[in-house]
């Protein structure tokens, strides 16, 4: 199973986005995927018009079984919801005296293997919940919006990041996706130009600025639902075949 973490400590970069809308284009190539929020926020459930009752919090404190709290989002798309009572899991997280970095890891474990994909959105910042997500990740794939201090924002959690690569040897910075690419700004394409010359292959092909992406989640919708024809649904068809050419 590839575990991505959709991670970047800025926020309005378009994490849950890209989080969203990766997951349900992976499930319609036909891969098994398991969406897990890790924000306190709780968007992607919303995202995705799904109701929910128990979710990653209630998972880890054992309040509800993995029967409760995985529920079905899509075909071949299944969900593990975030949200407020996450903050109760950082305190328990806060308590531990060792091993807090692997609670979620150790949680969940019974899913390994039942899944071909775990798509990780998480908050933006740096708190126990992102460490935890990346601690259970094997790849990262931090989005990174083409305005002014992305780069320096970028080295940052890079530097971060290589802390828990220390720890974590199986966890590789494999994508970086440049998001809100809007053509008629200068500015975009010089950024974009500067992310290709310091990341290289890395960089991903870009997301560009579309106001369908933002409407699409207040109808609980993926861009591939809400608009299918979109410069967005092209964008995101086209992240998704990044990915699967990298399926091992």
């Amino acid at each position: 199973m590839r575990k991505i973490a959709i991670a970047l400590s800025k926020g309005g970069v378009g994490k849950t986005t890209t989080a969203v809308n990766l997951a349900a284009g992976l499930a319609q190539r036909g891969k098994n995927v398991l969406l897990i929020d890790m924000d306190t926020q709780g968007q992607v459930a919303k995202a995705l018009g799904v109701k929910t009752k128990c979710g990653l919090a209630e998972l880890v404190s054992g309040d509800c079984s993995l029967g409760d709290t995985i529920l079905p989002a899509r075909d071949q798309l299944w969900l593990l919801a975030g949200g407020r009572e996450l903050a109760g899991l950082k305190r328990q997280i806060a308590r531990k005296d060792f091993g807090s970095e692997n609670t979620v890891s150790d949680a969940l474990k019974p899913l390994e293997g039942g899944y071909d994909y775990a798509i990780i959105d998480t908050a933006p910042g740096w708190d126990s919940l992102t460490i935890n997500a990346l601690f259970y990740a094997t790849e990262v794939l931090a989005p990174v919006a083409l305005e002014a201090m992305s780069l320096q924002g970028l080295r940052e959690f890079g530097v971060s990041l290589s802390d828990i690569q220390r720890y974590h040897r199986r966890l590789g910075f494999n994508y970086i996706l440049p998001t809100f690419m809007d053509g008629r700004v200068k500015k975009s394409k010089e950024i974009y130009a500067q992310l290709l010359e310091y990341y290289h292959e890395r960089v991903c092909r870009p997301i560009r600025y579309n106001v369908r992406l933002s409407e699409a989640p207040g109808q609980g919708k993926t861009i591939f639902e809400f608009a299918p024809a979109s410069p967005g649904a092209q964008d995101y068809y086209s992240l998704v075949n990044r990915i699967l050419e990298d399926d091992i």
